[in-house]
């Protein structure tokens, strides 16, 4: 039967009985002794009785714990008289119930809130009829209306656009906005009414996959935990041989009550739980939940890690890289023919060119006769000519295109040809980046003592030895079935602690075969969610960061709080055998002491202090969002110094012109204003004036190169010679060069804040 929360729980009531007679007996002195002694021995004897009830219970759950020497304690100090020591330490144990009863709720109302919020009931639009029915009763398939203020109750897809407060899973603030793209169960709408299309069951959905977890992580015990009674049972004798010695040679029994008294195990007890708790709170709090107390230990132990590639890495979807096309045509508007046939294809790149072309901010024109042929791409008419999108037709190809496979092929990316009657007017490069947390992420759990990190993927072995090279890992595994991938993390967890992360059913063999295994849950697959130990909730690796950061401040808590807190306990023992502390000063000492490492332990529940302030976001986001405008600028200058390979003539100078318009109106002008307005934020926010100082001459060299370009094109009004190309593609080479390391810089960035 659940107490009532109104009422006061057992430990309370039983601290206040205790304290009530403790204060009762130090009126009742002022009458005289044997009152008070009455009074002291009743207080005792208040928490005598379940004490030693909690220790039965141990000893027939087979467990020898060290609440023995509380029981022990507490009885002789009333078979030697002590009777106000008793009434002490009675206090101090119940204090301490009370304490771990207490940060047990704290540490643990993030967990419970996840349990709380799970959905049970859901609306499904039937027709032009909306029906409530219980969430498990929801199918794939199925169209579901989410109301204001309504938990999703289901995985699914977006149809049209919707407002989310997703801060219960990732700890974001900020409402995240989607437009026809996934939403996972466990999120709040906060916008308008909205429908989504169901992708999975209630039960395979994200949100039950945590609460699962949650479940689990509310019940089990940590190896840390347990390791608090297997010192118990080192110390018990210990302590017992000391206040048998102090007895035998000074045939004093009080100083071997003074003894135990000194020796009452709160720091092992209380201190250990507490600060696991905590921190498997925080790492909730942080949009990570694991599974058990014994993953955040060995997270906090993991030295090796392996990592799946795509969809953990790399961003998991595919985006346009570039935008090669014809002198006299634009980025802009060879996007929106490509978008306009793409826009109701279910091909696996549709929504990639869609994507880039709402973020340019291109209008789609209306294609008509849509059709889509297997293996070759979709096709329509727009605007009375005929787009197609996907493999190329037969033919030779103009000038501008014929290096783009090859350019294709070195940068790993897949070729997206767009024709216009029959003829190439442009082509798509496109491929799955990097995360733009990936490499701090990884710098962060090198810091934090990581000393191996491996890639294993099914992925060619050129695509996996770029990202190894780009993210500085120690070693690479490619082409890997799930069977190799099970191979290696086995043989690594023979010789430390080994961590899995991955998001695919392919992963979570290796996920379940691994010393600690962690889901990308955001995106990621049943199978790898439940075969996992702990699950990032949010779409970002850096979570993973934090996980293992949080996980060694917890563990290092819970070590440095029972070390402590078990010396300071043993150089009070050896004063009281000695004579030095009497019974109920010794009380007082270690009712110190416990209280100490508990409050250190509840550190593990608060995150450090951090001297930064705030980051800007509005701005970050600001400049972000601009920067997925600007591909048709960078495509532009790479498309000009390509355009010069092929010789001076009309077509070379109309796109050299075309770039550096572009980059005079709408990339420099989006470059100043970072420096004069964000970069400065960002200094603040990280303490450190040179922080952004790299950025910052990156800004000034993008400057001198486009100055650069136009000196070129002013010095030739009637178009470029023969004797300016050379340093003309320098420049613009140059350019591409500079602006792909500086926006990958700078993206890190401002995912990061």
């Amino acid at each position: 039967m659940t107490t009532p929360r109104w009422l006061p729980s057992v430990e309370v009531l039983l601290l206040i009985g205790v304290l009530t007679l403790l204060a009762a007996g130090g009126i009742a002195r002022g009458v005289g002794p044997v009152p008070a002694a009455v009074l002291w021995a009743g207080a005792t004897a208040v928490m005598f009785v379940p004490a030693t009830l909690w220790v039965l219970a141990d000893l027939r759950a087979g467990r020898w714990g060290a609440d023995v020497l509380a029981v022990l304690a507490l009885g002789g100090t009333v078979a030697v008289g002590e009777y106000l020591a008793g009434a002490i330490i009675a206090a101090m144990v119940a204090t301490g119930r009370v304490l771990e009863a207490a940060a047990r709720r704290r540490a643990g109302r993030d967990l419970s809130a996840l349990l709380a919020r799970a959905p049970t009931s859901a609306h499904v639009r039937r027709g032009d009829l909306v029906e409530t029915v219980s969430a498990a009763s929801v199918l794939p398939g199925d169209v579901v209306v989410v109301l204001p203020g309504e938990v999703v109750p289901v995985d699914g897809m977006v149809r049209g656009e919707g407002t989310f407060d997703e801060s219960a899973l990732t700890g974001e603030a900020e409402p995240v906005g989607h437009t026809g793209d996934a939403v996972r169960s466990g999120v709040v709408n906060a916008g308008a009414v909205v429908e989504l299309l169901a992708s999975a069951t209630a039960d395979a959905s994200t949100y039950a996959g945590v609460v699962r977890l949650a479940e689990q992580a509310a019940s089990a015990t940590a190896p840390i935990a347990r390791l608090a009674d297997r010192v118990a049972v080192w110390f018990l004798p210990t302590a017992l041989v000391i206040a048998a010695l102090a007895w035998a040679f000074t045939a004093d029994p009080v100083r071997a009550v003074a003894v135990l008294v000194t020796a009452t195990p709160c720091p092992l007890l209380l201190a250990v739980p507490v600060a696991v708790t905590g921190g498997m709170s925080r790492m909730a709090r942080s949009g990570v939940v694991v599974k058990d107390g014994a993953a955040l230990e060995l997270l906090g132990r993991v030295r090796t890690l392996a990592m799946d590639k795509t969809g953990t890495v790399t961003a998991g979807r595919p985006e346009i890289t570039a935008v090669v096309c014809a002198p006299e045509d634009s980025a802009e508007r060879v996007l929106g023919l490509a978008a306009a046939v793409e826009e109701f294809s279910p091909h696996v790149l549709a929504e990639c060119v869609l994507r880039a072309a709402r973020s340019a901010g291109v209008p789609l024109p209306r294609a008509e006769a849509v059709s889509e042929t297997p293996g070759r791409g979709p096709e329509g008419m727009v605007n009375g000519k005929k787009i197609r999108v996907g493999r190329r037709s037969d033919g030779e190809l103009p000038g501008w295109a014929r290096g783009v496979e090859r350019r294709g092929r070195l940068d790993l990316a897949s070729v997206i040809w767009v024709e216009e009657d029959e003829k190439p007017v442009a082509a798509l490069l496109v491929r799955d980046g990097l995360r733009p947390d990936a490499a701090r992420t990884l710098r962060r759990l090198r810091s934090a003592g990581l000393t191996r990190i491996v890639l294993l993927t099914g992925d060619r072995v050129g695509n996996a030895e770029e990202v190894a090279a780009m993210l500085g890992l120690d070693d690479l595994h490619a082409e890997c079935t799930p069977g190799d991938k099970i191979s290696f993390v086995r043989g690594e967890n023979e010789n430390t602690v080994t961590a899995m992360v991955g998001d695919g059913v392919n992963d979570a063999p290796a996920l379940a075969a691994a010393s600690v295994g962690v889901a990308l849950g955001s995106r990621g697959s049943t199978a790898a969610v439940q075969a996992a130990d702990a699950v990032i909730l949010d779409d970002r690796i850096d979570r993973l960061a934090d996980a293992v950061e949080i996980a060694r401040r917890a563990r290092r808590l819970a070590v440095q709080s029972a070390g402590i807190g078990t010396g300071l306990s043993v150089l009070a023992m050896l004063a009281a055998a000695g004579g030095w502390l009497a019974p109920v000063l010794g009380a007082l000492v270690q009712e110190g002491i416990d209280v100490a490492v508990i409050v250190n332990s509840l550190r593990a529940v608060v995150s450090p202090r951090s001297s930064r302030r705030r980051a800007p976001v509005g701005l970050v986001r600001r400049f972000a969002g601009e920067h997925e405008t600007l591909l048709p600028v960078r495509s532009a200058v790479r498309l000009a110094a390509d355009a010069l390979a092929e010789g001076v003539g009309q077509d070379a100078d109309d796109a050299v012109r075309q770039a550096s318009r572009l980059l005079t109106e709408r990339l420099l002008p989006h470059e100043r204003a970072e420096e004069e307005q964000l970069y400065p934020a960002l200094s603040e926010v990280l303490g450190d004036p040179d922080s952004t100082i790299t950025m910052s001459r990156e800004h000034t060299e993008i400057e001198r190169l486009a100055r650069r370009l136009r000196r070129h094109l002013d010095e030739a009004p009637d178009g470029i010679r023969a004797d300016q190309v050379d340093d003309l593609r320098a420049t613009l080479y140059g350019l591409d060069a500079i602006l792909t390391l500086h926006f990958a810089q700078e993206e890190e960035a401002y995912f990061t804040l």
